[in-house]
């Protein structure tokens, strides 16, 4: 997918987070969004991703050199964000069964494939509120790694995560990016940007401070 911003300007009332954003994301692009905390890098992830309208500017998403209506965009993009939570009420096998139900997993992927995957498959039966902080962001990563989208979005993904669960989450996106197109947030962690192979930094949309 293509992701084209033009003069892109996001506010929050008097608060203007990031101004001017002139950038195109290339089908099967690999890009770091990078910048400390309270950059906008999350915000900006979410315009990328249509979950937030821009205050002004464009924001055009193309697949297939076919332009997507803004209201359909949600249908081809998987975000896996710390801020996103879970039905946590719900059982692993009812988690994975409630999201393909909106986003399917990848071609030969069974419910079963995906929970082993995240070393989950013993879990099947569990409330999701009984699984560790890891357990459930390794959960976050697979639903969106693993669904057939072209847009993967990731914020800070590895948060939760040891340094095993980290080496997990590159291996993960190694087998499963192929040609889609990715967005990683990060404070620029060097492992969750290891198959970036652009960076941007969010500070230079940053309006100047007053006074």
């Amino acid at each position: 997918m293509e992701v084209a911003l033009r003069s892109v300007t996001r506010s929050f009332g008097r608060e203007v987070v990031f101004r001017g954003v002139d950038h195109v994301f290339a089908p099967g692009s690999r890009t770091a969004l990078l910048g400390p905390n309270g950059s906008g890098k999350s915000t900006l992830l979410q315009v990328i991703g249509g979950a937030l309208s821009a205050t002004s500017g464009t924001v055009t998403h193309q697949l297939n050199g076919r332009v997507i209506d803004p209201e359909a965009v949600y249908r081809h993009v998987a975000f896996a964000t710390p801020y996103l939570g879970l039905y946590e009420d719900l059982s692993l096998r009812d988690t994975l069964a409630f999201h393909r139900r909106f986003k399917p997993f990848r071609p030969g992927l069974a419910d079963e494939d995906v929970a082993r995957t995240a070393y989950l498959h013993q879990e099947m039966d569990k409330p999701v509120r009984q699984f560790s902080s890891g357990m459930k962001q390794r959960l976050k990563l697979v639903l969106a790694v693993m669904s057939d989208v072209p847009l993967l979005l990731l914020d800070e993904h590895t948060s939760n995560l040891d340094a095993r669960g980290a080496a997990w989450s590159v291996d993960l996106l190694q087998e499963h990016l192929d040609g889609r197109t990715l967005v990683v947030a990060s404070n620029r962690v060097e492992v969750e940007t290891a198959l970036c192979s652009a960076h941007l930094d969010v500070l230079a949309w940053k309006p100047a401070p007053r006074g």
